[in-house]
């Protein structure tokens, strides 16, 4: 009880975001550890000082954890902790991810496929038959598909998908005690036994304007793919789009006219190279490997390696992902031909990079 309560009160310190929040946890040995501290050590954190020590040693914060604990054990709610093993694993890596999260559904947040599916709020008739073909054609490739459950574009994805009998996430912009836009209650239900609502607010949190880039974040944080049907060149989808890019995931969009305002947004991802330019869901499959991958159903895929790039294979399957500098001492192989080795896998599509010099055997 006390360890979720400083879990919680940690994301209800003033001033304390994901980045500070994980410095005092690292520098302090733990959670618990953190607020028993004495002021002086936490003076000498990265991101804290004097202010911001006393404040974080402050108890009003476990009132406000105390009744949101409450809160979840009453609507059944799970908490998910950074560390924690059901956490979504692609938002490990950035420092910019939520310490907390509050999720309530039935689908694992770690699938092994997920897209993302973004767009304006007021799509054209050709863009939602676009974005029901598209949700159609993933089906095929056994897919989580998440949105924000904002009107246009996010509730035609998640609509759907419930239609199709596949799981839909909706990440909230708010806490778990509502729903917003109101009108999506009844779809929000219903996506709660076929995927799940996710945040990382509380429930004492409302819909403010801030909070939406926030949620942005974490929709193209936790996917492999990011396609943006139709927008104009500002909006959220465009905020989720630059998230995309800066996390290094496969962002796609879908052309529209020229003359086209709402595809303005579209069009100049394409120009400036920030999304690949797609027709159809056969264009990730291909890009991302997956139609080799359903094709190992019957006979593997045989895929030559070399002898050091076999032993960086092994050497990366003991963890879920690993830095450069671990497989180089893990292999017992010179930096260079590491390097050389990881590329040349990654063209081979058994190997993804992650932010951090990070690297993940995707097979």
């Amino acid at each position: 009880m006390e360890n979720w309560l400083n879990k919680i009160a940690i994301t209800k310190i003033p001033k304390v975001g994901p980045i500070t929040a994980r410095n005092l946890i690292s520098y302090c040995g733990g959670i618990n550890e953190v607020f028993k501290a004495k002021k002086k050590t936490l003076e000498k954190i990265p991101g804290v000082g004097p202010k911001l020590a006393a404040v974080i040693r402050k108890k009003e914060y476990f009132e406000i954890a105390e009744k949101e604990l409450g809160f979840l054990e009453k609507k059944e709610v799970t908490p998910l902790f950074f560390l924690d093993d059901a956490y979504p694993r692609r938002l490990k890596h950035y420092d910019d991810g939520p310490v907390m999260l509050y999720y309530k559904g039935t689908v694992d947040l770690n699938h092994p496929r997920i897209v993302a599916i973004v767009g304006t709020r007021k799509p054209s008739k050709m863009s939602t038959i676009i974005c029901e073909e598209l949700v159609e054609e993933l089906k095929a490739y056994n897919v989580l598909v998440v949105s924000g459950l904002a009107y246009g574009i996010d509730a035609t994805a998640h609509k759907k998908c419930l239609s199709l009998d596949m799981d839909t996430v909706g990440v909230l912009g708010h806490g778990l005690n509502k729903i917003y836009p109101a009108q999506h209650r009844q779809l929000a239900e219903k996506m709660l036994h076929q995927g799940g609502l996710l945040t990382e607010f509380t429930s004492e949190m409302g819909p403010d304007a801030g909070h939406f880039p926030m949620r942005n974040r974490i929709v193209a944080g936790m996917c492999d793919a990011l396609v943006v049907v139709e927008t104009a060149k500002k909006g959220g989808s465009m905020i989720t789009a630059q998230y995309g890019n800066e996390y290094s995931k496969d962002v796609f969009a879908i052309p529209g006219r020229i003359s086209d305002a709402h595809a303005e947004g579209c069009n100049h991802l394409i120009k400036t190279h920030r999304a690949a330019l797609i027709d159809s869901a056969a264009d990730i499959g291909y890009i991302l490997r997956w139609d080799e991958t359903n094709q190992k159903e019957g006979a593997p895929i045989v895929i030559d390696l070399t002898e050091a790039e076999a032993k960086i294979a092994d050497c990366m399957k003991l963890s879920e992902d690993i830095d450069i500098d671990q497989l180089t001492i893990a292999s017992k192989l010179n930096p260079n031909e590491v390097a050389s080795c990881l590329l040349t896998m990654e063209f081979k599509g058994l190997v993804r990079a992650l932010p951090g010099k990070r690297y993940m055997l995707i097979r």
